[in-house]
């Protein structure tokens, strides 16, 4: 099987190539990705712990899944192919917004993602992938931003950044 290719995007988030995952990531390029946030009824956000066999940031937590567009495919229905993927269910999503960060990792790759952030709600258990998730968890959101300050090393590096888009948003919007 061929390697994951991403779209190559410039900052007004127009395709500009595809190229390989990981080489996007070694060169640092700019492309386009998603992460999907679920909320169960009582605010709870399902958090994903990733993977132990992952080449990069296994066992941190994070949001309750992210990955890539494939080409031709639509946010909505790349977060809930992913959603399926990962973590075993899909709900209906919708896109919150979207924002550039650029987060480099300790093995010398780069995030550096034209990232749409979605939400949908769920009440139920999850029916992880293995390879993809070690465990869940619900998480209120201001257990989250509080357990981010005193324990930023069990986190994902985006997941902090987006998590703060995030929660800046929920501030301002009525969910």
């Amino acid at each position: 099987m061929s390697e994951e290719k991403v779209i190559l995007v410039d900052t007004n988030d127009e395709a500009i190539g595809l190229m390989e995952k990981i080489a996007a990531h070694e060169q640092a390029l700019l492309h386009r990705a998603f992460s999907v946030f679920v909320l169960n009824d009582n605010n709870e956000v399902m958090l994903q712990q990733r993977a132990a066999e992952k080449y990069h940031s296994p066992l941190l937590w994070t949001n309750t899944c992210c990955s890539h567009q494939r080409p031709g495919e639509s946010n909505i229905v790349a977060g809930k192919r992913r959603l399926m993927e990962e973590m075993g269910f899909v709900t209906d999503l919708k896109e919150l917004f979207h924002f550039i960060y650029k987060a480099p990792f300790d093995n010398g790759l780069t995030e550096h993602e034209l990232d749409h952030v979605m939400i949908g709600r769920y009440n139920g258990k999850p029916v992880i992938n293995t390879h993809e998730v070690e465990n869940w968890k619900w998480m209120k959101i201001e257990d989250i931003k509080e357990d981010m300050v005193l324990n930023p090393e069990v986190y994902t590096v985006w997941f902090k950044i987006i998590f703060d888009e995030f929660y800046h948003y929920i501030e301002n919007h009525k969910l």
